[in-house]
């Protein structure tokens, strides 16, 4: 049984238990209507010129023609229309924005992130941090590197002091310079010429821990990353914008994010910038979003709701959007023509934006567009103009028929 039978039974049998029947020709006919023909309550497809029983030993019923419908009309007495729950809302012209919502993750800003590396095999000693996500300062002590070339640097410049040879003082402290050896730590060999086992390492900036590979006691080489500092006070937001979509987003529009675990609250923050490219698999364009984040409430890997304000679009016919019927074939409204008559109206529709969507062609302004009901109302028109259709085909069938 398809929808439209399965829909007219429903509303027989509601009928028959003498319930309020709203899309029955029959339930808003009058009795000065011309009748078209009379099909049966259970099979709608059963259809004579004139009264009778249908094959289950039912009174077939009267179906009126209307002559004011277009074949997508129908027409409901007003209590039904009020048992319907019907909600009307009026089709304005206005400013409609392309607000683009969709979901993200928040990572690190990448440009206070720092990565460190070694410039000379060694072996990590005195380790002060122990796991990932221990906080840091700028200068604090992280680490010794014992490493032979790094003495052997060292010695170097204590002997090229000694011998007074200018440019072999200036060759041995680029030699470490280039080890990573700091400039103050260079300035107190040359002052003390003290050669010193151990080289070492301190924070480069505020931050955490965001990765730690190493334990103390590892032999690394400078291929290796020994750890990562990234500083939490800006973060970025890693957001998807569907195809449709990627040109209404554009760098430095405003953004909105919201998290689950602190309702109500909104951080504010830009579009940063926008990747060259779409996602093969997903279809969808990354965005990335650059907050303030006072407090380090923001935290990488949370998942975020995010929305991009996208501009508006000026002088648009726009509806609520629940108002908008899709069949996967065509998108349609209702509309209340007034009276108790409605009509299922093809349209085209435009961009959507939050609760409302821009209506291209099909809709004028100041027409009445039901939101609430709507689905019941256009399988009847539906019905309808298909009866309709076939009225005229089967017409000279049903004469023949004894």
């Amino acid at each position: 049984m398809n929808m439209h039978t399965f829909i007219k039974t429903f509303i027989v049998l509601m009928a028959m238990n003498g319930l309020a029947c709203p899309l029955v020709p029959s339930a808003f006919a009058e009795e000065d209507k011309e009748i078209l023909y009379w099909v049966a309550p259970m099979d709608p497809n059963y259809k004579r010129d004139k009264p009778g029983q249908s094959p289950m030993g039912m009174d077939l019923i009267p179906v009126y023609a209307d002559p004011d419908s277009n074949g997508n009309t129908v027409n409901i007495a007003p209590e039904v229309v009020q048992n319907l729950g019907v909600r009307i809302s009026v089709a304005e012209r206005t400013r409609l924005w392309r607000g683009i919502d969709t979901v993200g993750y928040v990572d690190y800003d990448e440009s206070k992130v720092s990565h460190i590396h070694l410039r000379t095999e060694g072996w990590i000693e005195k380790l002060t941090v122990q796991s990932e996500g221990e906080r840091v300062k700028k200068g604090d002590f992280l680490f010794d590197l014992y490493s032979p070339r790094l003495v052997n640097a060292q010695e170097e410049l204590v002997t090229a002091i000694a011998s007074g040879n200018k440019g072999l003082i200036r060759a041995s402290k680029e030699r470490l310079s280039s080890l990573g050896v700091s400039s103050s730590q260079i300035a107190q060999l040359q002052k003390d010429k003290k050669i010193r086992q151990r080289i070492s390492i301190y924070a480069p900036q505020d931050g955490v821990v965001s990765t730690l590979p190493v334990r103390e006691g590892m032999f690394v080489k400078p291929a290796m990353k020994v750890m990562s500092l990234g500083d939490l006070s800006s973060i970025w937001i890693l957001a998807e914008v569907f195809e449709r979509q990627s040109g209404w987003v554009s760098v430095g529009q405003p953004a909105e994010v919201r998290l689950s675990y602190q309702p109500g609250k909104v951080w504010e923050g830009v579009v940063e910038y926008i990747y060259p490219d779409l996602d093969p698999k997903t279809r969808t364009l990354k965005v990335r979003l650059r907050f303030d984040n006072p407090g380090e409430l923001l935290k990488p890997n949370m998942y975020a709701n995010i929305r991009i304000f996208g501009g508006p679009k000026e002088d648009v016919i726009v509806i609520p959007l629940e108002g908008l019927i899709r069949t996967g074939r065509e998108e349609r409204v209702i509309i209340d023509l007034g009276e108790g008559r409605f009509e299922a109206r093809t349209v085209t529709a435009g961009i959507e934006s939050g609760d409302y969507v821009e209506i291209i062609q099909g809709v004028d302004e100041g027409e009445k567009v039901v939101i609430s009901g709507q689905f019941l109302i256009d399988s009847e028109a539906s019905m309808r103009a298909s009866l309709t259709r076939m009225s005229g085909e089967d017409k000279d069938q049903m004469e023949k028929q004894p």
